[in-house]
């Protein structure tokens, strides 16, 4: 199981078009991929799970992943939240 926490630093935060991009990444990989805010915990390939958790600037988010790709899974989402950040 790998873990990955993440705070939004930009006022975009986790609205549509961010999200549409982690969910298409996380849709790349055969694990498990979920993120939780606020002891809420949904799955990273739901846009409707990912959107309910109304993630805002100064929210930390925990992403796990959990499976046989987690590694690179992990390494792969890491990679696009810091892309996020420019």
């Amino acid at each position: 199981m790998k873990v990955l926490k993440y705070t939004f630093k930009t006022e975009m935060a986790l609205h549509a078009r961010p999200t549409t991009m982690i969910i298409s990444e996380a849709n790349k990989f055969k694990s498990d991929i979920r993120i939780e805010k606020d002891n809420i915990n949904v799955n990273a390939k739901s846009l409707i799970s990912v959107l309910s958790l109304v993630v805002e600037k100064g929210d930390t988010i925990k992403i796990v992943i959990e499976g046989s790709d987690e590694e690179e899974a992990y390494n792969s989402i890491k990679n696009l939240f810091e892309s996020l950040e420019n």
